[in-house]
């Protein structure tokens, strides 16, 4: 893998979960910095950056509600924009078309939830035979309360989503760590 055939995905990184009742501002700040870190990165390395918007009828994940645009303050320039409707950003996005037209075989994921849209997207990815890289530090969750009444907080949610997705689905990697491969592997190719 290089470079040149490696994309970043980040997904669903939008101002709609900011009009949830569970977003805590304070809690998204770390993933702030990490995103952007990892987006700017991969700009820099030269790999092509698709963004994916999640889209539903109505509510603050409609485009009538404005809030389907960038969550502030990360910054991107995406090479392609596509918008979702279901948990995988490759159904009905036209985003499997746009990685095969390029050539891409490796995708690094980042966004929000960590332990659904960015989980199932990795998940599909991988069936679909694509090396992925699951930046969990720039992945953003919140805590969630099961049917039990037991109370997840979002490091556990993250912990139990590497749990399932490491060494099957995808390779678990820090930002640097993404982005060494990305770079690395890409100058050993142009190289040889």
């Amino acid at each position: 893998m290089s470079a040149r055939d490696t994309a970043l995905l980040v997904v669903d990184v939008q101002e709609s979960f900011r009009q949830r009742a569970y977003w805590r501002e304070e809690e998204a700040q770390p993933f702030f910095g990490r995103i952007q870190a990892l987006i700017d990165g991969a700009a820099a390395a030269g790999l092509p950056i698709a963004q994916i918007f999640h889209v539903d009828p109505e509510g603050p994940f409609s485009r009538a509600s404005g809030h389907v645009r960038l969550l502030s303050p990360v910054h991107l320039t995406p090479d392609a924009v596509f918008e979702k409707a279901r948990h995988s950003a490759l159904v009905g996005s036209g985003l499997d078309v746009w990685l095969v037209a390029r050539g891409i075989r490796r995708v690094i994921v980042c966004g929000i939830r960590t332990e659904q849209c960015c989980e199932t997207t990795t998940r599909h990815a991988s069936d679909l035979g694509y090396e992925v890289d699951y930046v969990t530090e720039a992945t953003l969750t919140f805590s969630m309360t099961d049917a039990a009444g037991r109370t997840w907080p979002a490091d556990e949610i993250k912990a139990r989503t590497e749990l399932v997705l490491a060494g099957r689905f995808a390779t678990i990697t820090s930002v640097e760590q993404a982005l060494a491969r990305a770079v690395v592997e890409g100058s050993a190719q142009e190289a040889a």
